[in-house]
């Protein structure tokens, strides 16, 4: 926990840094979808990433009830840490985290890029949407270039169709 705490406080401005509880609880989820970087067995970055009802993401801070509908996968943060960066370990992350959500039965992804980091998402497959009202100001108090994004994650066939 100390190491992605500090990799955290190295990549966003203050108001967006959970403290231990907060970030924890992502980890308690009933449907967890968080995942690990590693090199050389230290943290160089992580995905915290949760089951969670559609267009209802937590606020900054908020330690999470364990048990939340996992309606769609909601990716919460991505980080990594400044040296690591530009090796595709986001991507990895997103990937792996896509491959166990769909195996779930998660058909959509939902995200707030914060901090100007919606072209990256864009680059990974999602694309903006308009929040709906009751969701515009969750997105705000994410900051002033918060952007609510939505991406379909692809579903495993249907073995029964594949025989046929």
């Amino acid at each position: 926990m100390p190491a992605a705490l500090e990799i955290q406080a190295a990549i966003y401005p203050t108001f967006l840094l959970e403290d231990e509880p907060a970030f924890a609880s992502r980890l308690d989820v009933a449907a967890p979808y968080c995942l690990a970087a590693t090199r050389d067995g230290a943290l160089v970055g992580y995905l915290l990433a949760h089951g969670w009802p559609s267009e209802a993401p937590p606020p900054v801070g908020t330690v999470l009830a364990r048990e939340a509908p996992s309606e769609i996968l909601f990716i919460h943060d991505l980080a990594i840490s400044t040296p690591e960066r530009g090796l595709g370990l986001g991507r990895i992350l997103i990937s792996r985290a896509f491959d166990l959500a769909a195996r779930d039965g998660l058909a959509v992804a939902e995200l707030i890029a914060v901090e100007g980091a919606a072209p990256y998402w864009r680059r990974l497959g999602f694309a903006d949407s308009i929040a709906p009202p009751h969701l515009a100001a969750k997105v705000a108090g994410y900051g002033p270039q918060a952007r609510w994004m939505t991406r379909r994650i692809a579903l495993p066939a249907d073995e029964s169709r594949a025989d046929a």
